[in-house]
């Protein structure tokens, strides 16, 4: 079963909705660079640069993108994006004023690391020497690169609000103190924990075409 099928929805309409979440982030851009807000421009230019990556892999690489897997990668930097807004007539972003939107956004950005994750575990599983990745370490290995990468998240988010409260700037990133922090790592372990138990199956057509252009860069570079 792939996840177009558990999503429930046909490819079409998955494709539009992506494609309707990319115009809407066009929308942020410009509503961030009219009031001036340098974390909605910044958070959104990052978001629809993340949304060029699967029709870049698909078109250069040739790796076959699920319109579903396309779908879950722009939806999870569509809210992050829209989480920087907020509402017009409202100073307060949805991070500020929705509580449970800072959850969301980590479960699912943790789910698309976690994705990234198996695929390169799988890569090194399939093509290094000495590499042997068990299925059941598989499980622990993603949930430990999802939380690395978590804690380097906040460490990151940490720094840059310190240096931007120092020179006086807009934030790009916002960090609401040690609670905060714990439950963001507590949502990504549940983003990585979904991935690892139910959703590496979902990703066997992207793997299999990574693993074959491996494969062809390997038979290159040994002739």
């Amino acid at each position: 079963m792939r996840l177009r099928d558990v999503i429930g929805i046909s490819t079409r309409i998955q494709a539009r909705l992506s494609w309707a979440m990319e115009v809407l982030l066009v929308g942020i851009l410009l509503i961030g660079l009219y009031r001036g807000g340098p974390g909605v421009v910044v958070n959104t230019l990052i978001a629809l640069a993340v949304t060029q990556l699967p029709p870049l892999l698909e078109r250069d690489y040739e790796i076959p993108m699920d319109p579903a897997l396309t779908l879950w990668i722009t939806t999870a930097v569509f809210l992050h994006a829209l989480g920087t807004l907020g509402l017009p007539w409202s100073d307060l972003s949805f991070y500020q004023s929705i509580w449970w939107w800072d959850h969301l956004t980590h479960g699912l950005s943790a789910s698309v690391v976690a994705a990234v994750g198996y695929a390169t575990a799988r890569s090194f599983d399939e093509h290094a020497d000495g590499v042997v990745l068990p299925p059941k370490f598989m499980f622990v290995f993603i949930l430990l690169f999802v939380l690395a990468f978590g804690v380097l998240w906040e460490v990151l988010e940490f720094l840059l609000t310190e240096v931007t409260a120092a020179f006086g700037i807009g934030t790009f990133l916002t960090q609401y103190g040690l609670e905060d922090t714990m439950l963001d790592l507590v949502f990504d372990s549940v983003g990585a924990v979904l991935v690892a138990t139910w959703g590496t199956a979902h990703l066997n057509d992207m793997f299999g075409a990574l693993d074959e252009r491996i494969e062809e860069w390997l038979a290159t570079r040994n002739e």
